[in-house]
């Protein structure tokens, strides 16, 4: 894999690759804060005494505060120069974060696709994953990612670093139930 300070271009991309992230925990006051950020102030995130009587019997983090915590430790594993988030599709919130859990995102390339002259769009496949190893939401991200010179600028090369995938490529649906438990 090419390294970049600045983040991976376009063309330093392939299908198929994958990162895991950092481990973050998530405390009480990261989800009162986001509370208050919001103004999404339900009760069954900031009220211990009103949640110990709900479905998780306990405080839940916000499914928005963990899904902003995967961008944030994903944003890294790998560094990229996006330009743009694009589209969010088929993003499932399976299990619920609690104050204490530690999380961690693994990211695979999925779909690479030509997109103007300055960019390329990427389609990733993103979990946000528990201490204990159990998968809290998954789904795909679109964005757009920087070239390293606009198309007209750039000689063509047969023997390019990748292949831009045709729309036969492996959804994150095809990858989640075959690459990634």
């Amino acid at each position: 894999m090419i390294t970049n300070a600045a983040g991976l271009c376009f063309e330093d991309l392939q299908v198929g690759d994958s990162w895991h992230s950092d481990t973050r925990t998530i405390e009480q006051t990261d989800i009162e804060q986001f509370a208050n950020l919001t103004g999404d102030r339900d009760r069954l995130h900031i009220d211990q005494e009103f949640a110990s009587r709900g479905p998780f019997g306990r405080t839940v983090a916000h499914g928005l505060l963990g899904m902003s915590i995967l961008a944030g430790l994903s944003s890294t594993a790998p560094s990229v120069q996006t330009a743009a988030l694009v589209d969010v599709q088929n993003w499932n919130f399976s299990k619920p974060i609690f104050p204490g859990d530690s999380v961690y995102a693994v990211t695979q390339i999925v779909e690479l696709k030509a997109h103007g002259r300055r960019h390329g769009q990427v389609s990733w496949y993103r979990k946000l994953v528990n201490q204990k190893g159990e998968k809290v939401q998954e789904g795909t991200l679109v964005t757009l990612v920087m070239r390293r010179a606009p198309l007209s600028t750039r000689p063509v090369r047969a023997d390019a670093p990748h292949q831009l995938v045709d729309s036969q490529a492996p959804t994150a649906k095809d990858v989640a139930a075959t690459a990634m438990p």
